[in-house]
């Protein structure tokens, strides 16, 4: 087959589309950043690709709240488009600001039919911007295709909206109970965190959710942050291995669309 294709979106405040560009094109996919504009006067452009990545940056300045102002520009100006590209089993990753345009457009967590918000992320509990690594733990219980043969992963987080909250405590059970919790903060042993290990005060811990399928997924903490031994803040200092943690989660979703698209 050809090889898989991933379009990174871009355009007014997304500021993170090179490295997660560069991500795809080190796990062997092609890779290519459209802008915003090109692809809402042309919505043919997604069925040509097999992944689509919303990463992260400042999206509108963050004006009314952190990815309301995109989630609403492609709900009502691609959102049919984007409920047949996800039924045609492709593959969708928002980081950081592209997370929160997922869950903001209804997406995720995707528990019922349409766009219907049921989670959002919002003012981290610290009230200030939080630039800092994390430690995050896999749950094993996972359905998420992003994060297959992950058991933890030590990441940066930049985000001042990053607490993730749900809409009630049924909401939560029934991601927990669906495998669609994907990443937590931990301390450095694996253990439940306090602040800054959890950097936003997020419910349960959370830093990444899916959809019921486990191809639509989103995280708050940045894997294209981390691709290479020198990425890492204390590379000088500790013998790590050539390659960054945050590769696994391209390397995946490209090797998902070579077997099954």
């Amino acid at each position: 087959m050809a090889e898989p294709r991933v379009l990174i979106l871009v355009g007014f405040g997304i500021n993170c589309d090179y490295e997660t560009e560069h991500a795809f094109q080190l796990a062997g996919a092609v890779a290519e950043r459209v802008h915003l504009n090109d692809l809402l006067a042309d919505k043919g452009i997604l069925v040509r690709y097999h992944i689509l990545a919303l990463p992260g940056g400042f999206s509108f300045g963050d004006h009314v709240a952190s990815g309301r102002v995109l989630a609403n520009r492609l709900r009502y100006g691609l959102g049919s488009e984007l409920m047949s590209f996800i039924a045609d089993g492709k593959l969708v990753i928002g980081i950081c600001n592209g997370f929160q345009v997922l869950v903001k457009m209804g997406i995720l967590p995707g528990l019922h039919q349409g766009f219907r918000q049921e989670v959002t992320l919002t003012l981290n509990d610290s009230g200030k911007f939080e630039d800092r690594w994390v430690y995050l733990k896999a749950d094993p219980a996972s359905r998420c295709v992003f994060s297959k043969n992950i058991a933890a992963l030590y990441l940066p987080v930049r985000h001042g909206e990053g607490r993730f909250m749900t809409s009630s405590k049924e909401t939560l059970q029934q991601l927990r109970a669906n495998g669609q919790v994907v990443f937590r903060y931990c301390d450095p042993d694996g253990g439940t965190p306090s602040y800054p290990f959890n950097p936003n005060g997020s419910v349960d811990d959370i830093a990444g959710i899916c959809d019921p399928t486990g191809r639509v997924f989103g995280m708050m903490p940045h894997p294209e942050g981390y691709l290479y031994r020198e990425n890492h803040p204390r590379w000088t200092r500790e013998d790590l291995p050539a390659e960054g943690l945050g590769r696994q989660i391209f390397r995946n979703a490209v090797e998902h669309v070579r077997a099954n698209l």
